[in-house]
This record gives C-alpha cells, structure tokens and sequence, in this order.
C-alpha cells in the first residue's frame, strides 16, 4: 500500500500491497509457536510482525472501555481513539490503537456491535460491545508509521486487524496509522463519518471513495483513559525502553526470529517469559475476567432489586 498525504489534508490511498494470510506461520520455536497460537496470534516473517487470527479467545470477549483503562497499569501506553455510530438498527464502536505494548509496537482496527448498556453507580457507565460476526466483518487496511518511516503494513476483511513489532520501542506521539476502512454501504459510510466528526475530524482530514474512508489517525480527537498521565507514562514507558533495549543488545547479532529468541531464553529469562506474552495476550485475558465477572455480578444485583421492588409494589 502507498499513502500520498496531499494537501488541505485530502488522503489518497492506493492499494498495492500483496495481502497476507490469516494462516498461521510458525517461528520455528515449538513453545513460543504454541504460546502465539494460545494468545491468538500468527507470525508474518516476511514483516517480522505479530497480527492476530480471525477467531482467538479475545472474539469470545468483547470489548468495553474498560479493557482501555486497564491498558496503562499493565505496562501498555497506548493511543486510543474509538468512533460510534448506529447503521441497520445496532450500536457500532470501530476503534483504534497504537503505541507500545510492553516489549513491542503495535497499532490495531477492532469492529464492534453494541450487546449491553451498562450503569454500575460509582464504577461504569457505557456500553459493552461484542466484537463484529463474520456477517460484520469489514476490509480495512492501515500503515503504521514511526517518524514518518514505514514500520508495517496490514490489510484484509477481519474484525481486529493488528500488528506487532517485537523490541520495537515507540511513544505513541511518534506513530501514525494510515487507514482505509470499506464500509458495507453508503448508509453505513455516512454513519461512520458522523461518528468522525462527533469525534472531532474536520472534513478536511478524511477522504472518501465510493463507500471507503481514508484517515490518519495520529494525535487522538477523543479523551484518554483517565490511567494515562504523563508522570506514570514517563515511568511505564522507560521500563518498557529498557526492556526493548536489553532485547536489541541480545538479538542484535542475528538475523532470524528463531535464533533471537533462542538467544533471549539462553541470557534473559525473563525476558523471554514476556515474550511468551506478546501482544494483548494473558495479562489482559485476566482484566476481561475480572471485568466480566463484576458486571455479571452487578447486572444481577440490578436485577435482583427491581424484581424486589416490583414484588413490593
């Protein structure tokens, strides 16, 4: 794919890049293989990148802003930006990441129907998503960018297009995604952009063609998690400069993945464990539980008292 960012903001984007496939490819590495197929990940080696499969635990889940909030305490400083809109009587979020998870760079596309509207007082309010059907998948494509030079590219009908770049060290203010998104229709296109604008893009920063937007998604228009502060940023972000520092000093004398993670397990243990939880992959896994089970439990307290008041009534 190449990007041409013309002027007064207009994007075109032309698409030539060879698509890859969602098949999985292995590493060479019998126990990281297992740990990417665990965590719902396959391995692109020609990009030397991480993206996610079509169905990996994470589908089952679904998403709330939650999961975003969670992000920073885990050590994952990442740039969020999620669009609403409503199309064929359903809620839609299409959000989208980038920034430094841990030990790697990544930037991600999540499509999403809204499930459940949620008011838990003095803990949440909004709306819990499910992650799009086969039905709602949508062709996406997006570059990402770190000071202007390319670092991936990733393109295909999905419903969570990602990529990751192990012991790539970045600050989110330094990357930038390049996005082009097909909708279903000229209603949904429509829909969608509403949701730009009520997001705070101007029309000169998206471009459309036919029922295609194309955007840069950079600083984000909407509010952060309230866990991102720029104290706790500075301290999260230079263990995890440190972590990719220490992976590139080890690794920095071979040239296939194999051998760099065969090299991290020999003089980095621990290194290697956080290798084994790439991505958005356990930690996180552990944070959808604990979230799922808190509105579980707080939506059959709901319950639970308006059957006790509609008894006593």
């Amino acid at each position: 794919m190449s990007v041409q960012i013309k002027s007064q903001g207009e994007m075109s984007i032309s698409k030539n890049v060879d698509k890859i496939g969602f098949s999985t490819q292995e590493t060479d590495n019998s126990e990281l293989d297992k740990a990417i197929e665990i965590a719902g990940y396959s391995y692109d080696s020609i990009q030397d990148i991480f993206y996610s499969i079509m169905n990996p635990w994470q589908r089952s889940i679904g998403y709330c802003r939650l999961f975003d909030e969670a992000a920073a305490p885990l050590g994952m400083i990442i740039d969020c930006e999620p669009i609403h809109f409503e199309y064929n009587e359903k809620k839609w979020m299409i959000g989208f990441w980038k920034g430094q998870y841990d030990l790697v760079t990544g930037g991600e596309i999540g499509v999403y129907t809204g499930a459940l509207d949620l008011k838990i007082p003095g803990f949440f309010t909004g709306t819990f998503y499910n992650c799009a059907s086969d039905a709602d998948l949508l062709q996406m494509s997006f570059i990402l960018r770190k000071n202007g030079n390319v670092l991936f590219t990733r393109e295909g009908e999905h419903w969570w297009l990602t990529g990751f770049k192990l012991g790539e060290f970045s600050e989110p203010s330094e990357l930038t995604m390049d996005i082009n998104i097909t909708l279903k229709n000229k209603l949904m296109r429509d829909a969608f952009i509403g949701g730009l604008r009520k997001t705070g893009y101007s029309a000169n920063e998206f471009s459309i063609d036919g029922n295609s937007v194309s955007f840069r998604f950079a600083t984000p228009h909407s509010t952060q998690p309230i866990t991102r502060t720029n104290s706790t940023d500075r301290i999260i972000q230079r263990k995890n400069e440190l972590l990719c520092e220490k992976y590139q000093e080890i690794t920095k004398e071979f040239d296939s993945l194999q051998d760099k993670v065969k090299a991290i397990e020999e003089q980095a243990p621990e290194l290697y464990q956080k290798i084994l939880k790439i991505g958005k992959s356990k930690p996180l896994l552990e944070v959808y539980e604990t979230v799922l089970v808190v509105i579980i439990l707080a939506v059959g307290t709901y319950l639970a008292s308006r059957i006790i008041l509609d008894e006593g009534n």
